[in-house]
């Protein structure tokens, strides 16, 4: 019988691009990856947390840096001069002196402050208001608190301060937030800080990741040669490294958000009475997406490369015999 081909039969399905190919082969070696790191869940468990915990420790510190500029942000709008007067001055010369100065171009407004309501809210304040009594004088001046126009430049801020310092009537000026300015310069050096500190974690996280693909790459050493003897590249044999340190860096930066969260809830309540105590509407600001992606990048990209470089570094010493 002789044999007939029928048109309509169905071709042989090609096979796939190679994309896909390469692809099929990633997920392949992503889930064979991720298989070993579970199948050793306690000692995968314990790098992950190391990992996380080295992430966790700046960004937690550069958040607390964020919640303290950002509560003092408000404070460099009141960049007040408090004037305090001489002894001799009375009350009535005292604020004649407020408006006077309250008539300057570049003043928004003068508080004048008695020396009697200066003392009536210190005892308040202090609570040594029966010490205060026993006194037998007011040793408090009387102040102007002067507040300059919102159009004052540096140059002008200087000259003003140095002429309210000139004033025959003038004891003592203070800039009342010289203190702002001296603490968002602290801040600026925390942060610095803290890049270094980041900079140093990152080397330790490469260690730390690095140590575990050569321990796993000693331990596969017969399979690596056995892989390279039937004509394996060294980018293949490095394919599953490299997602063994992609999980581990994923997972630790994943990890690092979660303490970092835990962190903030944690100190919701004690943030929440201490508001109520100032009556203020203190709050915690949390990190941004951007931030929360960053440290999660930051983990894969170290994971990555500590896992890249190690197998590298060592595959190039293993050849078949």
């Amino acid at each position: 019988m002789a044999l007939t081909r029928n048109a309509d039969a169905v071709a042989p399905v090609r096979s796939s691009g190679p994309i896909s190919i390469w692809m099929a082969r990633h997920a392949s070696t992503s889930l064979a990856s991720i298989g070993r790191l579970f199948r050793h869940p306690l000692s995968s468990m314990m790098i992950v947390l190391v990992i996380a915990v080295t992430l966790a420790l700046p960004a937690a510190i550069n958040l607390v840096v964020k919640n303290a500029r950002s509560i003092s942000g408000g404070w460099d709008n009141a960049l007040d001069f408090s004037v305090f007067l001489k002894q001799e001055l009375t009350e009535s010369e005292a604020e004649a002196l407020g408006r006077l100065m309250e008539q300057r171009a570049d003043v928004d407004s003068v508080t004048f402050i008695s020396a009697s309501q200066a003392l009536g809210e210190f005892k308040e304040q202090s609570g040594f208001g029966a010490a205060l009594d026993q006194l037998p004088d007011n040793p408090l001046p009387h102040t102007l608190v002067v507040r300059p126009g919102a159009g004052n430049t540096a140059a002008s801020m200087a000259l003003l301060h140095e002429e309210l310092e000139n004033l025959p009537e003038t004891e003592y000026v203070q800039v009342d937030t010289e203190w702002v300015q001296r603490f968002h310069a602290i801040l600026d050096i925390v942060r610095q800080a803290i890049l270094i500190g980041a900079a140093l974690l990152s080397i330790a996280i490469i260690v730390i990741i690095g140590n575990t693909i050569r321990l796993d790459i000693e331990n596969r050493r017969d399979e690596i040669e056995v892989t390279k003897l039937i004509g394996a590249s060294n980018a293949f044999v490095r394919r599953p490294f490299l997602w063994t340190g992609f999980w581990y860096g994923l997972f630790g930066g994943l990890m690092a958000l979660a303490l970092v969260y835990y962190g903030l809830f944690l100190l919701q309540g004690p943030v929440a009475r201490l508001a109520g105590l100032y009556q203020s509407n203190i709050s915690i600001a949390a990190m941004s997406l951007a931030e929360a992606a960053a440290i999660v990048g930051l983990g894969v990209f170290l994971g990555l490369f500590a896992s890249w470089f190690t197998a590298a570094r060592h595959m190039r010493r293993i050849e078949p015999r």
